[in-house]
C-alpha cells in the first residue's frame, strides 16, 4: 500500500502544477489579446480613411506548444505589407481641375501566404491502472465436532422379594371300594408270536425350554379411609353445694336471716368422642406377569429296531381274574395356599456418562485472490499543433493617381509578380485599363481621403480587404 500512497500524491502534485501552469498561460493570453486589441485600434486610428483588411486569419498556440493539452489558439494579427506607391498613370485627365471631386480610388488583388496552425494527433502514452489479483490469506471458521461427556440415567435391575400366596397340594386319605381280581386257571390254546427284530425309525424326544408369561399376584398398597375416633373436651357449667351458713342480712324489725344448703354455678371441661377419618394403606394384589422358562419335548426320529412277532399257537394254561370288591385309602390331594417369599425385579436408574458429539468451530487460513490495480501505459493519439502556411488573395485599396504629373514612375517589385504592373503598362501604351472600383454609393471611404489633400502620392496602400467570395484557394498542404 505504500508505494501505491507515493504514487497517489506524485499525481497529485504533478495535476496542481498543470492548473497553475495552465491560469498562468490563460492570463498571458488575455493580456497579449488585450494588447493586440489596442494596436489594431491604434492603426485604425491612423489610416481612418483606409478599409478595414480582412483576410484568413489561423489561431495559432502560445509558444512553446505542449503536445500533451490542447492548447487554444489565439487570434493571430499579422503585420500589414507595406508595399511601395504605383507608379501615377496620366492617361486620364480631369477636365475640370478646378473642382474637387471624392477621389474613387481602386482595389487591386495580391496573394499573398499566410501563416496557420493545424491540428494533428500523434502517438503519445498515458498511464492507466490495470486490475491483477494478489494471492491473500484470509481466516475462516471450519465447523467441527468435539467429544464430550454427557451425564444421562440408565436404567438398572434391583432384586427383592416379595410375599405371595402359594397354591399347593397336600395329601390326604380317603376310603374307597376297589376292585380286586381273583386268579384262576384254564386251558386255552394261546397264540403265541415268535419275536423277530426290524428296523424302523422311531420317535424320540428333545427337551427344549420356552419363554412364557405367567400371571402372578403381587402385593400393593393403597390408600383408604378408616373410621377413627378422636377424643375432645367441651366446657359445662355443674352445680355444686356450698357447706354451712350464711348471713344474708337483718330485716326492719330486726330479724337475721341466714341460709343453708346453697348451690353454685362451677365450669368444668367434659370429654367427648367423635367420629374421623385417617388415610391408611390397605395391602391389595394385583395381577403382574412373569418370564419363566417352560420345559417342552420335541418329536424326534431315530434309527431303531423294533421286535415283530411271528403268529404261532401254543397250548397253555390261561390265566383269568375274578373281580371282587375291598375296602382300601386311596390317597387323594387337596389344594391349601402357603406364604412364601418370592424374587422380583425393580427398575432403578443409575448415573452414567455418555459420549456425545457437539459442533466447535476452528479457525484456519484460506486462500483467496485479491483484486488490485497497477500501474500501466496505454498507447493514446494526442493532439497537437502543426505550422502551415496557405495562400490567400487580398484585395488592396490604391488612391487614384494625380493627373497633373505626367512623367512615370517604375513599378517596384516586391519579391512576387504583382497583376498590376501589366495594366499600367498597358495604360501607358494606350491599351485599356481595367479598375476594380466600388460603388459610389459608399462615400464614406473617399471622404477619408479629403482629410488629408495633398498627401495622396506619400500615402501607404495598408488597408487590405479579403475577397471571401470569389477569390478563395483551393490550394491545401501535404498533410504530414
Amino acid at each position: 500500500m505504500k508505494p501505491r500512497w507515493n504514487l497517489v500524491v506524485t499525481l497529485g502534485i504533478i495535476l496542481h502544477i498543470v492548473a497553475l501552469a495552465s491560469a498562468k498561460a490563460v492570463i498571458d493570453q488575455k493580456a497579449e489579446e488585450s494588447q493586440n486589441s489596442n494596436v489594431v485600434q491604434q492603426q485604425l486610428a491612423v489610416g481612418a480613411s483606409a478599409q478595414k483588411r480582412i483576410g484568413y486569419d489561423y489561431p495559432a498556440p502560445a509558444d512553446p506548444v505542449s503536445f500533451g493539452e490542447p492548447v487554444g489558439a489565439a487570434p493571430l494579427i499579422e503585420e500589414l505589407h507595406q508595399p511601395q506607391p504605383l507608379p501615377v498613370i496620366d492617361d486620364i485627365h480631369e477636365h475640370h481641375v478646378h473642382e474637387e471631386h471624392p477621389d474613387p480610388g481602386f482595389w487591386k488583388k495580391k496573394l499573398i501566404w499566410k501563416e496557420g496552425w493545424k491540428k494533428i494527433w500523434k502517438p503519445g502514452k498515458k498511464q492507466i491502472w490495470k486490475p491483477d489479483w494478489k494471492k491473500i490469506w484470509k481466516p475462516i471458521w471450519v465447523p467441527t465436532q468435539i467429544p464430550v461427556w454427557k451425564d444421562i440415567q440408565v436404567p438398572a435391575w434391583k432384586q427383592i422379594w416379595k410375599p405371595w400366596w402359594n397354591e399347593i397340594q397336600v395329601p390326604a386319605w380317603k376310603e374307597i371300594q376297589v376292585p380286586d381280581w381273583k386268579k384262576i386257571w384254564k386251558p386255552i390254546w394261546v397264540p403265541i408270536k415268535v419275536p423277530a427284530w426290524k428296523d424302523i425309525q422311531v420317535p424320540a424326544w428333545k427337551q427344549i425350554w420356552k419363554p412364557v408369561w405367567k400371571e402372578i399376584q403381587v402385593p400393593d398398597w393403597k390408600e383408604i379411609q378408616v373410621p377413627a375416633w378422636k377424643q375432645y373436651w367441651y366446657p359445662a357449667w355443674i352445680k355444686v353445694g356450698v357447706p354451712g351458713e350464711k348471713y344474708l342480712g337483718k330485716d326492719h324489725d330486726g330479724w337475721e336471716y341466714t341460709s343453708h344448703d346453697l348451690w353454685k354455678k362451677k365450669l368444668v371441661w367434659k370429654s367427648g368422642w367423635k367420629k374421623i377419618w385417617k388415610t391408611e394403606q390397605k395391602q391389595i394384589w394385583k395381577t403382574d406377569k412373569k418370564l419363566e422358562w417352560k420345559a417342552a419335548w420335541k418329536q424326534i426320529w431315530k434309527p431303531g429296531k423294533k421286535q415283530i412277532w411271528v403268529e404261532d399257537k401254543k397250548l397253555a394254561w390261561k390265566e383269568a381274574w375274578k373281580q371282587v370288591w375291598r375296602t382300601e385309602k386311596k390317597q387323594i390331594w387337596v389344594p391349601q395356599k402357603k406364604l412364601e417369599w418370592k424374587a422380583a425385579w425393580v427398575q432403578t436408574w443409575k448415573p452414567s456418562k455418555k459420549l456425545i458429539w457437539v459442533p466447535d468451530k476452528k479457525l484456519e487460513w484460506k486462500e483467496a485472490w485479491k483484486q488490485i490495480w497497477v500501474p500501466d501505459w496505454k498507447e493514446i493519439w494526442v493532439p497537437a499543433w502543426k505550422q502551415i502556411w496557405k495562400p490567400v488573395w487580398i484585395s488592396e485599396w490604391f488612391p487614384s493617381p494625380d493627373p497633373h504629373e505626367h512623367h512615370h514612375h517604375e513599378i517596384e517589385s516586391h519579391g512576387w509578380d504583382r497583376k498590376d504592373s501589366a495594366a499600367s503598362a498597358s495604360a501607358t501604351d494606350g491599351s485599356t485599363k481595367v479598375l476594380f472600383k466600388r460603388s459610389e454609393t459608399s462615400a464614406a471611404q473617399p471622404k477619408a481621403v479629403e482629410a488629408a489633400p495633398g498627401a495622396t502620392a506619400n500615402i501607404t496602400p495598408a488597408v487590405v480587404k479579403t475577397d471571401t467570395t470569389e477569390n478563395k484557394s483551393e490550394f491545401r498542404f501535404p498533410v504530414a
